[in-house]
């Protein structure tokens, strides 16, 4: 045995051992379940543990299986999934476990060109599906086993690259340990978020730092190599808070969003692209621009309202797009729009009150808007 295999050998043996010691408890690990993994994996995805648990409590409570997820109506699943964020993944999930229903009798399959070929299911989830649920020899690279395997192995490749991921995804699967696939990925998983993360590693209680050629190099701090991302384009948005008034006082206007496309079919307040120039200090001042710009685009829906006065800002990060807003009340010019004959609204606009809340889902940057405005109602 060379001496790389046997860092490799030390490395798998080591990390299972204290996998297996120091695990966390978690929801989705005291079963093997592999719909409940399959959940926490989507869950997981850009989103924090301590965030996702009381989630995936909820909607597994509500959506105990394949079936039940399956049969429910999209909306209920928007609205359970309210606050994740990223809502295509609910979307996602959704559909692969109507494939499932369809196509493998309510079973989630356990071979590798299966579970690949369900939408949103791709190399990673596939991976943590087949080894933690069904103990498969499969490979889970996400960036924390990249960190991990980048830093341990001194790998100072891009792992923005593809070939890189196919790479790490090679020498992942060289590690697993025979007989235990699921504590080994779940201990490389495990070793990148508490202990290799990615700022001021904590080299001193890593059990592998002994054989870590990265931390030998002094280079546990500048790996993995990662090409920045483009950031996030900004845009600039007035936000119309209708109140209404007669029948509908203390309700607001919302509406739903198109079909599809970004936060597809959930609801908003109505909402315009505002000319990014605008600063906020004038828009706060002088709301003659948003009044502008709010009238004209809900004119094209056959809307007329007036804005009376800026409210709040706020702020939301897409992957790809960050939303500045500035909220404005406004009121409904009864000559075109009559708040107490909600028929004479577009199909998708609507009258709420707070108690309506409970039923819709909405956009996180939205349900802060909307969970303030009607708290300070109240």
């Amino acid at each position: 045995m060379n001496l790389l295999e046997q860092k490799k050998h030390y490395f798998s043996t080591e990390l299972l051992a204290w996998y297996r010691r120091h695990k966390r408890d978690l929801p989705w690990r005291r079963s093997r379940n592999p719909y409940h993994i399959w959940v926490s994996e989507i869950m997981l995805q850009q989103t924090r543990v301590e965030t996702v648990i009381p989630y995936f409590n909820r909607f597994v409570e509500k959506f105990p299986t394949v079936e039940a997820l399956a049969e429910a109506p999209e909306e209920e699943v928007l609205k359970m999934w309210e606050g994740l964020g990223y809502y295509s993944r609910a979307r996602n999930l959704q559909s692969a476990v109507r494939e499932v229903r369809e196509n493998y009798g309510g079973v989630v399959p356990d071979t590798k060109e299966d579970v690949f070929s369900l939408k949103g299911v791709g190399p990673y989830t596939a991976g943590a599906i087949l080894s933690i649920a069904y103990n498969k020899p499969e490979p889970a690279v996400d960036g924390n086993v990249m960190r991990v395997l980048s830093r341990y192995f001194l790998i100072e490749d891009d792992i923005m690259k593809g070939s890189t991921r196919v790479a790490m995804e090679k020498l992942a699967q060289e590690l697993i340990p025979e007989g235990a696939a699921g504590d080994f990925n779940q201990g490389l998983m495990e070793l990148g978020a508490l202990v290799c993360t990615p700022k001021s590693p904590s080299c001193l209680t890593c059990p592998v730092m002994a054989h870590c050629m990265g931390r030998d190099a002094g280079m546990e701090e500048s790996l993995p190599v990662k090409k920045k991302a483009k950031p996030p384009r900004p845009e600039r948005r007035f936000v119309a808070l209708v109140e209404g008034d007669g029948e509908q006082a203390g309700c607001v206007l919302v509406r739903q969003r198109p079909q599809e496309g970004l936060l597809a079919r959930m609801w908003e307040l109505p909402h315009a692209l505002a000319p990014f120039e605008a600063s906020v200090p004038s828009a706060q001042d002088d709301p003659s621009l948003a009044q502008s710009v709010l009238a004209t685009h809900l004119e094209e829906e056959s809307l007329a309202i007036a804005p009376v006065a800026w409210y709040m800002q706020a702020e939301h990060t897409f992957s790809h797009i960050h939303w500045e807003l500035d909220v404005y009340v406004c009121r409904p010019e009864r000559s075109a729009l009559l708040p107490d004959h909600p028929a004479l609204l577009p199909t998708h606009y609507r009258w709420i009150g707070p108690d309506d809340m409970a039923q819709l889902a909405f956009p996180n940057v939205f349900l802060r808007i909307l969970n303030t405005y009607f708290r300070q109602k109240s």
